[in-house]
Parts: structure tokens; C-alpha cells; sequence
């Protein structure tokens, strides 16, 4: 996820909404959808629970199975075994989990509030289940002797990994408080991610006069125009939300001060007051993590979390941050300068602020570069972006993609494609574009069934999932993106050339079940081809008149990419730091949010003008989407992908079958079946230097 949410639509009710007359319940039945494809339609709020419930009691079932075999454990009767069970619970959870995220509504939430802490006190009935545990310890302990192949010996390591990582270890005496700090944490991820959506929600900037909005682009103004007129209320005014598509042109081109200093704090400022503050609910969350961490016997909740990524321990993180930090933050007080200069030199008075930052580096990037906003999206429709990436895919890994609308699509915004090898279909595509109130703000990749071979050796396919918000086509153009857009565009298919390539025997490994900074180079190197300029000319071309986007374009775009980097660097980095700073916390203490926020920006020396990514009440990568001591791997990995970029252009060929070949085998192929520095190191022939990263940043 780059960039890195409840009023469900008419639309997403439709296909998933309530009804009073009660319907069998397609969880319990074998889906004949092409492909095994969710069928939404058919799926009810009232079918959620008892699929889950069902699925938890089918899986225990299972699972005691297991232990009551009176046979000697093997790999088959108990890891595999183990690995094939809860396919009922996979089923519901996944298509469930997916939908909340998408298209949530007051049922959605209602029913999540109720099956988190049943699901997590599920899991910790496997991990504690002493049986089992001893089972799976038992064939650990000879796995030397059992002429596993590679994969299987992989599947053993990551189970008993697992079950030391989910409590098995733990003494049983403290069992029940890790149980309740579990169940607790569960909720705590649920209304932390609520109250987000809620707060995005609840926001709208009303403006009547169309002269205040003077610098805008004429798409993003007429999509604010649409936006007003769906509501009787603001009919042909001016309406901004706390959506990125909405929210960043304002701050970007609106030369009304007062406007984006509004529309700022709204966006700086959710879940901090009133009933949606998310301050007590990071307190609780921090300091449970905290003392579950002192379970497993490590002094802080990073310690635990890193000791199963690349980066091991919270020290090695420091040490690259700082690496990038630097020259970061040395560029971005150059910038600053910058924009004074300008404001100063315009008769401003009045001193840089957040609010502002944006809206200078675009004005100060247009004088250096004669380089605007409204020349370069025209080229960036969001379907020929599309089909630029399907372009770039088909060269580097010969696959392709045909679009099927005929198949279940869960909103009327999806595109759904078959994935094709030739004339084999190994993969399904959704990309949801446009945001809505139901959905999360930002991007990401998401699977409704990941790939792996059933236990009867059938190759299962995946169903993929990209879920975007990109600005919605307005009366008289296309949905026009700005190159950010485009980079997430190609980022988050990154992550679904991840999960749509990979050929992995078991489920848990494959795909992007991989550790958090390892998962973010396949999105990110994807990011790379973007901008390239042979590429730009294969798919940016002008909504109006197919002209493809000229040289003198292209030169423009290449000569300011790297600038802004010092503020682009320092926010990313700045929350790096913050989700270190909470999570190297080694006591439980009661934490006063904002002062901790604000101490721990200070100490890093990030300048007032400049605040983090994310501030700590909406920052949901670290308290509800599992990046908690893991939001540093967008660097950690871009280090990965900018050395793993080198090794295309050291062959001066972009698409360079070699190279693209090893990198699909040993990277897109191979999900979590071997150590991932080892799959990088057999793609790259050598581990990754950080030389490249600040070369393509401009800190060098």
C-alpha cells in the first residue's frame, strides 16, 4: 500500500444489503461461479455470522481431530493436515474482511464489533492448544531426518514458528490475561479504523463562490461541482472532502489561504475530540502490545514484531531511517527556505505552515520546471494507465488480461479481468477505482482466495483484488490522474503481479504472506517503469486526442522528479519514526497522545512546517492494518526495489526477459518458501546496497 475510511451506497446495498426474508446461506454451499468467485449478490449481512461461527466449529473439529490421531505425528497427518483445515472460516473471513474494507456500513461494523474478539479467542485456541503444539515440537525436533522437500520443510518451520510466535510458549499461568489482551486488541483495531471512516466522512468544505477557488484545475473544480449537486442542500456549490482525490488538489493549486488552511485542519485534526477520538483507544492499544510483548520475553512490542522480518532488530531500523533521514531532512529545510522566499517575495504575511506546503512546491515547481498539473493529467486517464501496465506486465512476464464483466462483481465500480498465460487462466483481477463513503481512504491490494494446490494436487487460482480512490470521471472528461496517482496506479498492481504469479504449494506461504518488509518490493519496483520515458509513450496519452505525451513533456517530468523529495522523504520518514517511537516503549504507561506526538517529532528535528504522514489518531497502518513496527519497510524496501531496478538498467533493456525471469521466479513465484534475503540475493546475485535509493531520491 502506497498511501497510503459508513454509509453504505445504494449501489453496495444492493449487493450486499440486508434482506427480511431469509435466504440460504451460500457459505455452507459449493459456489458454481466461474471460477469459484465470491458470489456476492447472493451474500446477506444475516449469512455472516453463522458462517462464522460454523467455520470456527468446523476448524476445532478438524483440529481436535489431529490431536485424538493415535498415530505417531507425521508431516502429513499434522502439518498438512493442519495447514488444509478451517476452509469454511477462510471462505467467509476473506470475502467479509474484504467488504468491510470497500463497502462497510453500521451492519458491517456491528457484525465485525461482534466476531473480532470470537476470532481472536479462536486463534488463540489453536496456538495454545498444548496437543497440537507438542505434535508440531515433535516433528520439528526431527526434521533433519524426514526427507522434507524444501517447501515442506519450510511449511514445518513456519508453523512451529507460529505457535511459539502466537503463545504456545507462554506459561500457561499468564495464558488467560494473553487471551483477554488478544480479544481486547481485536475491538480496539476495529473502532480505531471506525472512527477513521466516520471522521473522513463526516467532513465536508462547502464553497459557494467558484472565484475562491482560483488556481484549481478545471477537473477537480467540476468534480467538487458534482459532488455538491448530489445533495439538494449544496446544489451547485462547491463540495471537498477528506478524500485524496478531493482534498490534495485543493491543498495543491487553491490560492484561497483561508480554504486551505480549513480544509488542513479538518485533514490534521480527525479523531482527536469528541465521540470519534481515537487518543484513549492508541493509549490502550500501545500499552496492551506493550505487556504481550513481555510474554514472549522481549523488552518492547518492535522487538517482537522485527524479530521475524528482514530487519531483526529495532536498532538496524534506526540505522536506515537515519541513513535516508539526513539528507532528507536537510533538503526539506532548503525547501522551506524556498517557499519563505516566495511568500516573503509576494508581499505574504505570514509564515510557512503545513497548510501551505503543497501549494508552494507546486507554484515553485511550475516557475522552475514551466511544468502544470492540468498539462500532464490529461495524459494520465485512468484507462490508459490501465492499459499501460497491462502492457508493461505482458512484455516482462507474458501474461495477459480480458476483461469479463459478466463475472460477480460485490460494486458496480469493479472491472474484473481473467489473467492469462496463453490460453490458461491463472489468475482473476478486480480493480475498484472510485471512492465512496463505504470505502477506506488510500490504496491497497487484497485477495478474495489466494493461490495454492488443494490436497488432492489441483492448482487453486487467486482471485485479486485492487482497491483504489482515485478521482471519479467527471460530465466532460475521464477520470484524470496526476503521476502520484499513477505511481500508486502502479504500486498496488505490484503487489497483484505478487499475488497473481505466485505458484506456491501451501496458502500460508504463498503470495504476499511474506514479512512486511520484504512484501513492499514487488509493489514498489513496479513503481519504477512509471516514469521511464519508452514506457510514458506506450500508455500516456491524451484523453482527447490520443496524441502521445510529446518529449518536451517528458523531459519536464524528468528534470523536477526529484524535487520535493525533501518533504516527500521527511513526512514518510517522520512517521517511520513515530510507529518506532510507540512501539520501543518497554513500560506500560499512560501516554498523553498528542505531547508523545509532538516530543517525538521534536526529538527527531522535524521542522514545524512539515507534519508526519499520518498524525497518531488517523495513522491506520500501525493500529489496525498490521504495519505496527513494520511502516519503516516502505523504506526498508525501497532500498530492495532501487537495487533491484539497477539490474534492468544494467542490461539496457527495461524488459530485459532475463532478468525479468529471475525476478518473477525467485521474487513474484516464490512468496514466503525461502528466506527472503535468500530469494533476493538468488534474483540479484548480491545483497542490496542503499546507494541507488538516494541517487533516485536526489540525496546523494
Amino acid at each position: 500500500m502506497k498511501k497510503t475510511l459508513f454509509i453504505m451506497t445504494i449501489a453496495a446495498a444492493m449487493l450486499v444489503g440486508c434482506c427480511k426474508k431469509e435466504s440460504p446461506n451460500p457459505f455452507f454451499q459449493t459456489w458454481t461461479t466461474p471460477y469459484g468467485i465470491p458470489p456476492f449478490e447472493q451474500i446477506k449481512y444475516e449469512h455472516y455470522l453463522p458462517a462464522f461461527e460454523e467455520g470456527m466449529k468446523q476448524q476445532s473439529v478438524e483440529i481436535d481431530e489431529i490431536c485424538k490421531n493415535s498415530e505417531e505425528p507425521t508431516f502429513k497427518n499434522t502439518c498438512e493436515a493442519f495447514e488444509y483445515s478451517g476452509e469454511l472460516l477462510y471462505k467467509v473471513s476473506t470475502v467479509f474482511f474484504n467488504l468491510e474494507g470497500a463497502c462497510n456500513s453500521p451492519e458491517m461494523e456491528k457484525i465485525a464489533e461482534e466476531i473480532a474478539p470470537k476470532l481472536a479467542a479462536h486463534s488463540d485456541n489453536i496456538n495454545l492448544n498444548k496437543t497440537l503444539f507438542e505434535r508440531i515440537k515433535k516433528i520439528y525436533a526431527q526434521k533433519d531426518e524426514l526427507g522434507l522437500d524444501p517447501v515442506e520443510m519450510r511449511l514445518l518451520e513456519e508453523q512451529y514458528k507460529n505457535f511459539v510466535r502466537g503463545g504456545a510458549n507462554i506459561p500457561e499461568e499468564l495464558q488467560p490475561r494473553f487471551r483477554e489482551i488478544n480479544e481486547r486488541l481485536a475491538l480496539l483495531s476495529i473502532k480505531f479504523g471506525n472512527n477513521v471512516l466516520k471522521a473522513s466522512n463526516g467532513y465536508k468544505l462547502v464553497v459557494e463562490d467558484k472565484a475562491r477557488l482560483e488556481g484549481m484545475p478545471e477537473n477537480a473544480i467540476a468534480a467538487a461541482l458534482e459532488l455538491g449537486n448530489k445533495d439538494e442542500s449544496t446544489k451547485g456549490k462547491y463540495v471537498f472532502t477528506i478524500q485524496l482525490p478531493s482534498w490534495e488538489p485543493l491543498l495543491q493549486f487553491c490560492a484561497d489561504r483561508e480554504l486551505r488552511m480549513e480544509m488542513w485542519k479538518a485533514y490534521s485534526g480527525r479523531c482527536i475530540e469528541d465521540s470519534l477520538s481515537n487518543l484513549d483507544v492508541i493509549n490502550e492499544t500501545v500499552n496492551l502490545r506493550i505487556e504481550r510483548a513481555k510474554m514472549f520475553g522481549f523488552n518492547s512490542h518492535a522487538a517482537f514484531v522485527l524479530d521475524d522480518c528482514m530487519a531483526k532488530t529495532p536498532e538496524a531500523v534506526n540505522n536506515l531511517l537515519l541513513q535516508v533521514w539526513k539528507p532528507a531532512i536537510k533538503k526539506a529545510k532548503e525547501e522551506a527556505a524556498e517557499y519563505q522566499k516566495m511568500i516573503d517575495a509576494e508581499g505574504g504575511n505570514f509564515k510557512l505552515e503545513p497548510c501551505d506546503w503543497r501549494y508552494y512546491t507546486e507554484k515553485l515547481r511550475k516557475e522552475k520546471y514551466d511544468i502544470k498539473e492540468e498539462e500532464v493529467s490529461p495524459y494520465f486517464a485512468v484507462e490508459n494507465v490501465r492499459d499501460g501496465i497491462f502492457a508493461i506486465t505482458e512484455k516482462l512476464y507474458g501474461i495477459t488480461f480480458h476483461i469479463n464483466q459478466n463475472l460477480p462483481k460485490y460494486h458496480e465500480d469493479n472491472e474484473v479481468f481473467e489473467v492469462k498465460r496463453g490460453d490458461e487462466v491463472i489468475a482473476i483481477l478486480y480493480i475498484d477505482y472510485f471512492p465512496r463513503e463505504s470505502k477506506g481512504s488510500g490504496a491497497w491490494m487484497t485477495n478474495f482466495r489466494e493461490q495454492w494446490y488443494d490436497n488432492e494436487g489441483n492448482k487453486v487460482i487467486p482471485i485479486v483484488s485492487l482497491v483504489l480512490n482515485n478521482a471519479k470521471p467527471t460530465a466532460d472528461a475521464p477520470a484524470l490522474l496526476s503521476f502520484d496517482q499513477v505511481e500508486t496506479f502502479f504500486h498496488e498492481f505490484g503487489h497483484g503481479l505478487h499475488g497473481m504469479l505466485t505458484n506456491c504449494k501451501y496458502r500460508s506461504l504463498s503470495g504476499t504472506n511474506v514479512s512486511r518488509d520484504f512484501v513492499e518490493l514487488p509493489s514498489q519496483i513496479m513503481e519504477n517503469w512509471a516514469s521511464e520515458p519508452e514506457v510514458l509513450k506506450m500508455y500516456a496519452k491524451h484523453y482527447k486526442t490520443e496524441e502521445v505525451i510529446p518529449d518536451e513533456l517528458i523531459a519536464k517530468l524528468e528534470a523536477s522528479a526529484n524535487y520535493g523529495q525533501g518533504f516527500i522523504n521527511a513526512e514518510l520518514l517522520a512517521a517511520s519514526f513515530l510507529d518506532m517511537d510507540y512501539h520501543t516503549l518497554t513500560s506500560p504507561t499512560k501516554i498523553d497522545v498528542l505531547a508523545f506526538e509532538e516530543n517525538a517529532m521534536k526529538k527527531l528535528g522535524l521542522i514545524p512546517e512539515i507534519i508526519s504522514r499520518y498524525r497518531s489518531p488517523y495513522f491506520k497502518h500501525i493500529f489496525t492494518t498490521g504495519y505496527d513496527a513494520g511502516y519503516y519497510a516502505y523504506t526498508w524496501a525501497a532500498v530492495l526495489d532501487a537495487d533491484a531496478f539497477e539490474a534492468f538498467k544494467e542490461t539496457g533493456d527495461l524488459f530485459d526477459k532475463t532478468t525479468a525471469d529471475l525476478f518473477r521466479t525467485y521474487v513474484l513465484e516464490k512468496g514466503n518458501t525461502q528466506d527472503p534475503m535468500a530469494l533476493y540475493v538468488a534474483f540479484r546475485g548480491k545483497k542490496p546496497i542503499i546507494e541507488p535509493l538516494l541517487r533516485n531520491r536526489g540525496l546523494l
